[in-house]
């Protein structure tokens, strides 16, 4: 399939040829939900922690005598149904992780940019070359693309000026390419790539043309 590509200003410049292995595929739903669910679950600490009642700060010796008080049996000052003492069945640090075939946290990805792609949130600029950190720049590009809700950036590698242009402009993130998931993708509206962002993403997750391009372009 092709995508049209913009310049900066929001114009069409060109077309350039892509992999419909990568961004023409039928989305499969429920993979996309697992790696979703996945994605958010790897990302929690688990370091909710509270304390025993062998843990907790106090004395262990018995409140009062057992017998002959007309009161009820007590024990340490320590246990759950007093104040400050432990806590029954607490969370404890854990680990969340979850694992996904590699299959199909590369089909995940593929849905996404194909539904992205289907639905005319994705945009493909030809670069985004800033001299240096400009905020007011890079809104202007958003704008000139049409996005004016969240939006992903996508470059080809790290790029801190792209980088500094857009950590100030609430709901914008950027990645690059090969940090590219599906959770930073779903969570934004638009879905903005450099061409170098989309051969990166084809040699990742591509099908037979993008690995013969690639080849190519290494000869």
């Amino acid at each position: 399939m092709k995508l049209t590509v913009h310049d900066i200003a929001g114009k069409e410049v060109d077309t350039i040829e892509v992999d419909d292995a990568v961004f023409g595929i039928e989305p499969n739903a429920p993979v996309v939900h697992q790696a979703l669910v996945a994605s958010l679950a790897n990302r929690r600490m688990g370091n909710a922690s509270t304390k025993t009642r062998g843990e907790v700060a106090g004395s262990t010796v018995k409140i009062r005598r057992q017998k002959g008080t007309g009161a009820s049996r007590q024990g340490s000052k320590r246990a759950p149904h007093h104040r400050h003492g432990g806590i029954v069945f607490g969370p404890r640090p854990r680990s969340y992780d979850k694992d996904l075939p590699k299959r199909m946290r590369r089909l995940a990805i593929r849905s996404v940019l194909s539904s992205k792609a289907a639905d005319g949130s994705l945009r493909v600029v030809q670069a985004l070359g800033f001299d240096k950190p400009s905020t007011k720049s890079m809104a202007g590009v958003l704008k000139a693309l049409g996005f004016d809700r969240s939006c992903l950036v996508v470059t080809g590698g790290a790029d801190e000026h792209v980088k500094a242009s857009a950590r100030n402009i609430e709901k914008v993130n950027t990645l690059p390419a090969a940090y590219l998931n599906v959770a930073d993708m779903l969570a934004a509206q638009g879905l903005l790539m450099t061409v170098d962002a989309v051969r990166g993403a084809e040699a990742l997750w591509g099908g037979e043309r993008a690995r013969m391009r690639r080849v190519k372009a290494e000869a």
